[in-house]
């Protein structure tokens, strides 16, 4: 049996899975298991482990799969500074590892949303229980299968003249295709298959069924091998929304593969493949909020990346003793009976809420009328607020979200929030400060003010 606080180990198949159990468990043969000692934290052992686990992996032995073997954990060296230093160490990386964990939950929201926007407005896509039009795939545009110029003809990939398209550059999750690490010349350009901005790439030939109907679109000219059919969408298809539509069409159209070994959607096959077409218009409808949110998402993105190269840049320093820990505050010692000092240094994380705006009349108004923006803004503003638990106000989050919520509610509307509205929101937060439904603090670590909700109070 290991005791709470241990870190568990994975040794084999795959090695370096990390937790540290909360309730006394027991393990079979696949782990090799840490207890701490008194003067080891484990959260602490836990984020070394994680920032390590490739030099792990490194020590597995094994020519089917890898397995690491007891010595080769017992001699692994592992830093050992003061036990205070170790809980400021895993204090500070565990608040940047909850901030990494929102941002993904973020990013996943936010693809949710545009799967129910969809829903909502086109219904199921394989069920059809609108009734729209079903025509076959060749009716959406001009369908092509990619190909590879010969290489045993160096001159065909000598150059960067265009980028050459694999299925990797189609991750599934994104938009738009990835950069091409390989390109063609231009000699190979000649004699390969090319889409220009606006293609739907779809990959239909893979090791497995999973990775069958993956696509993205083209934001820029560009080649494709022949795992890949293009479709070039015709002036009554909007490139989003046919994004869109496989988005939640991958089971249905993975249907269609062969059922071989290897996984294979011909062109011809491909081409067969029934799908929904309402009118463009709609589908340009659907088309201005998924720009809305791929902006959105384009900035948590662009946070999430930042914060990881944040965690790896602290992992780092922390480990080598070159960070100076003097600003990150220890937690108290606990009253008899309490938590651990080490479990009271690593704070539960804040889970920054979902920021949703509910229907109201005040809407209509607005869209006709801009004079009457600010009693929308004020009726979201206590809408946000009373959400917001014990998560910072954050202007950017609420500015965003309420412009979503524009584009989700009337999307025909070119509705856009200027920066004249900040005086509304200014104006609605002294008023919040000064009836106590807002609290302001300082944020140490940030530099910066920072405002909480009073969940009892009301600005009614």
């Amino acid at each position: 049996m290991l005791p709470i606080g241990s870190v568990l180990l994975s040794s084999r198949a795959p090695i370096g899975l990390l937790a540290i159990n909360k309730v006394p468990v027991c393990t079979n043969q696949g782990f090799k298991s840490l207890v701490p000692g008194n003067e080891v934290n484990s959260e602490y052992l836990y984020y070394f482990l994680n920032a390590n686990v490739k030099a792990l992996q490194a020590r597995g032995n094994g020519a089917i799969f890898k397995e690491l073997a007891k010595p080769a954990v017992e001699n692994f060296e592992i830093p050992l500074p003061p036990v205070e230093d170790q809980i400021r160490i895993a204090h500070l990386l565990g608040k940047v590892e909850g901030l990494i964990a929102q941002r993904k939950q973020h990013l996943q929201q936010l693809d949710d949303l545009l799967k129910s926007v969809f829903l909502e407005m086109f219904g199921d896509p394989v069920q059809n229980e609108r009734g729209w039009d079903k025509p076959e795939l060749k009716a959406f545009g001009t369908i092509s299968t990619g190909n590879t110029p010969p290489r045993n003809e160096p001159a065909n990939y000598d150059d960067d003249f265009i980028e050459w398209i694999k299925t990797d550059n189609i991750t599934g999750d994104a938009v738009f295709v990835t950069q091409a690490t390989e390109h063609l010349s231009e000699i190979g350009a000649e004699k390969a298959r090319t889409v220009t901005n606006g293609a739907l790439l779809v990959a239909c030939i893979a090791g497995s069924v999973e990775s069958i109907g993956r696509a993205a679109l083209t934001d820029r000219t560009v080649s494709f091998n022949q795992q890949i059919n293009a479709i070039q969408p015709g002036k009554d298809v909007n490139a989003l929304y046919l994004y869109g539509l496989f988005r939640l069409s991958r089971a249905y159209i993975q249907s269609h593969a062969t059922k071989g070994m290897k996984k294979i959607l011909t062109k011809g096959d491909f081409s067969k493949i029934t799908m929904i077409k309402p009118p463009v218009e709609i589908q340009d409808q659907f088309a201005v909020i998924v720009e809305q949110v791929e902006g959105i998402k384009s900035r948590y993105q662009q946070s999430l990346t930042d914060l990881e190269a944040l965690y790896g840049a602290l992992s780092q320093q922390a480990f080598k003793g070159e960070l100076d820990l003097s600003r990150v505050a220890l937690a108290a010692a606990p009253i008899e009976g309490g938590e651990s000092p080490a479990a009271a240094a690593v704070p539960a994380p804040i889970t920054t809420p979902v920021i949703e705006l509910p229907e109201t009349d005040l809407l209509l108004p607005v869209l006709q009328d801009r004079a009457q923006l600010a009693p929308l803004l004020r009726f979201w503003l206590d809408a946000y607020r009373m959400q917001l638990g014990r998560a910072v106000f954050s202007l950017e989050r609420f500015i965003a979200a309420a412009q979503t919520r524009l584009a989700e509610l009337h999307p025909d509307n070119d509705f856009e929030l200027a920066a004249s509205d900040y005086e509304s929101i200014k104006a609605w937060v002294f008023e919040a400060l000064a009836a106590g439904a807002l609290t302001q603090g300082f944020d140490d670590d940030g530099n910066r003010i920072e405002l909480k909700a009073v969940a009892e109070q009301s600005l009614a």
